[in-house]
């Protein structure tokens, strides 16, 4: 399976993913499907890209960071450049990811703390309404 090519179909039910997701990647030009008339037929590379494009979705990258990192890889470095560039966007992606949990974590715990007087306010005026 490593080296066939794959039908649309196939790629959805590998990935997920719908067959209008891969449309709009292609449009994007994340991935390059062979064309053979009205069939989209995709190869062993468009499978690496399209899980790279799926983590880096998960991973918060945005569309064109992605298409950009994935475009390297035809530099003909190595993929040097590639690595590099993105081993730099994950590590910023990760301190963007922290700085919002804490953000999330502090409005947790303020929130926390505003239930926890609405329900002592609550108690209070259970307890004039019982007297």
């Amino acid at each position: 399976m490593e080296d066939e090519l794959m039908t649309i179909r196939e790629m959805c039910d590998a990935f997920g993913v719908t067959p209008r997701t891969l449309r709009f990647y292609e449009a994007k030009e994340l991935i390059f499907p062979i064309r053979d008339g009205q069939k989209r037929l995709y190869t062993r590379r468009d499978r690496g890209r399209l899980k790279l494009i799926l983590r880096g979705k998960r991973f918060g990258f945005a569309l064109e960071e992605m298409r950009q990192l994935l475009n390297l890889y035809d530099r003909g470095d190595a993929q040097e450049e590639q690595l590099k560039r993105t081993y730099a966007a994950a590590r910023e992606r990760l301190a963007q990811m922290e700085r919002q949990r804490d953000e999330l974590n502090e409005a947790i715990e303020e929130l926390r703390a505003q239930l926890q007087h609405g329900a002592e306010l609550i108690a209070a005026f259970r307890k004039t309404a019982a007297e």
